[in-house]
């Protein structure tokens, strides 16, 4: 990597840890460029060159986060043996998705909020659920080829896993000293493994 390269890169990665300060802050819709470059301490030159919108550094840090959370539930995937077994130990991971994405909850609900007023930004928040039913439907599949799940539609068993998660998320968000996420999640998917698992 040449030192131009160096650069570019190191200058990207301050805009996007002073985008994310500055969503914490000052919340989504508050949040400027110019701030943004403030703290970053570069040009809006150097922004624009990285980032065509506020609406792309916050995407970039979206996916950020989602990449993460993409390894953890890839690794688990390919390390697992038994698919129930499995789909229970993933409970790990919302323990981990809370801590990150606690003091950025704010955040995500008005990104969510202009969402239903702009298409692309729905189209862009809601891909990474197509994504995640994909790779829960492939699991249930196998699961039920191996013999370990009974014969059940793997698409709408993906779609009940997912608003499990997604609404255990929220509630773990929005009261973390609630109980213990991590159990309430595999109890959770015990519970629904009760009605995939072949007996």
């Amino acid at each position: 990597m040449s030192k131009q390269q160096q650069r570019s890169k190191e200058t990207r990665t301050r805009l996007l840890n002073a985008a994310e300060k500055c969503f914490a802050q000052d919340g989504y819709d508050a949040a400027g460029v110019a701030k943004i470059c403030q703290y970053a301490g570069v040009s809006k030159g150097a922004f624009y060159h990285h980032f065509s919108s506020k609406q792309t550094i916050f995407m970039a840090l979206f996916n950020q986060w989602l990449e993460g959370l993409d390894l953890q539930l890839t690794k688990l995937r390919d390390d697992m043996v038994d698919i129930p077994d499995g789909l229970i130990s993933m409970a790990a991971v919302v323990q981990d998705v809370i801590r990150t994405a606690e003091n950025q909850l704010p955040i995500y609900l008005e990104f969510l909020n202009r969402a239903t007023r702009d298409p692309n930004i729905l189209q862009a928040i809601t891909e990474p659920f197509h994504r995640y039913h994909a790779f829960f439907a492939e699991m249930i599949e196998a699961g039920i080829s191996r013999g370990t799940l009974r014969q059940i539609d793997p698409a709408v068993a993906a779609r009940m896993i997912i608003s499990m998660g997604v609404g255990l998320l929220i509630q773990g968000l929005l009261d973390p000293a609630g109980t213990n996420w991590e159990w309430a999640t595999e109890e959770s998917i015990k519970i629904i493994l009760g009605g995939m698992v072949k007996r």
